[in-house]
Formats: C-alpha cells, structure tokens, sequence
C-alpha cells in the first residue's frame, strides 16, 4: 500500500478500507513489523542455493503478505478482511513437521549464522517473534480479532527455526553452540 507523497508527514499513515492511524499505532507496528519480517525472508531466499528452500520462503512471504494486509485493514472493516485461517497454521505445522523429519535439531543453544541464508532465516525468525509479541498485545487490547494471526506467527517462527537448521544441514556446516568452553587466552 503506497500512499500519495508526503501524505504521511503528519505522522499517520492510510489503512485499507479507509481512515488513517498514528504511525505508532501498535497496528502499523505490527504490520511493521510482518513487513520486516517479509524483507529478511527475501534475503534468505536470494542467498539460498537450496531450490526446496526458496520455494518453501517464497511462500512464506506470500502468507506474511496476506497475513500484514490483514493486519493493515481498518478495525472497523477488519472482519470481512480475514485472510489468515487454522488451514494456513495447519500447513505451516507440515512443513515444520516434514522438515523437522530430516534435520537433527540441536539440544542446546545455537549462535545463528553458519551460513548466510541460515543466518537471514534466524533474522526472519526474531523479526516474526517480535511481530507476535506486537500480536498478543494487540489481541489483548481488543484490536484484533483474528487469532489466527497470532497462531500463525508463532508457528512461523518454529518454522523458520527447523528451515534455517535444514539450510544448514544442506550447506554441510552447523550452527556452533551458544555456550562453548573456552579458557582466557584461547581467541
């Protein structure tokens, strides 16, 4: 949704199906956030050499774009605007599941980052934590209805957890532990 030069310049910003909110809002927040989210999953999917994975990415940012669209909708209008469904939290747990089939998830803590697409999908990961913490909160306060929404972004963030690990286990290299024993005068 683009909005007509520098009609944001009084700090709101145009929801669909009318009206307009503070930028702040914790609405815009969310979708935001969803955006960012979206925006890391791009640069997961350009730098995975893994087809299964680009393909699994892209439609993951096609939900989150429905998913924000949905978010971005004026309240008042918000309930004929529900895009996410239990048949989308319900596909995001297959793909989680079938994936999880084939990677050896670890025991412990991990530093994110053994390859860069891995990396950019612990990034995508965190963002889409942040964009349901946004969620509760909005649920909680009576601002969306959709509960959908929050379960979806919870099941994501499972999601992009076991895809960064299969990323990794593609790649031939692993994510090394959080905690590792190191002495003073090992670096």
């Amino acid at each position: 949704m683009h909005e007509l030069a520098g009609s944001g310049d009084d700090g709101s910003t145009g929801l669909l199906g009318g009206g307009r909110a503070s930028k702040d809002d914790l609405r815009i927040e969310a979708y935001g956030t969803v955006d960012e989210a979206s925006s890391a999953l791009g640069l997961a999917r350009s730098l995975s050499s893994s087809p299964e994975v680009r393909e699994i990415v892209e439609g993951l940012q096609r939900g989150l774009y429905r998913l924000g669209a949905e978010l971005a909708t004026n309240p008042a209008r918000a309930g004929r605007f529900v895009t996410t469904s239990a048949r989308d939290v319900a596909e995001l747990e297959r793909i989680t599941a079938r994936l999880e089939a084939e990677v050896t998830m670890p025991d412990e803590f991990i530093l994110p980052g053994a390859t860069p697409a891995s990396g950019a999908l612990d990034l995508a990961r965190a963002i889409v934590r942040r964009a349901e913490r946004r969620c509760v909160t909005l649920v909680r306060e009576g601002g969306l209805g959709n509960l959908e929404v929050r379960r979806y972004l919870n099941r994501l963030s499972l999601l992009l957890f076991v895809l960064a690990r299969y990323e990794e286990d593609r790649s031939g290299r692993r994510a090394k532990p959080a905690r590792e024993a190191t002495s003073p005068g090992d670096g």
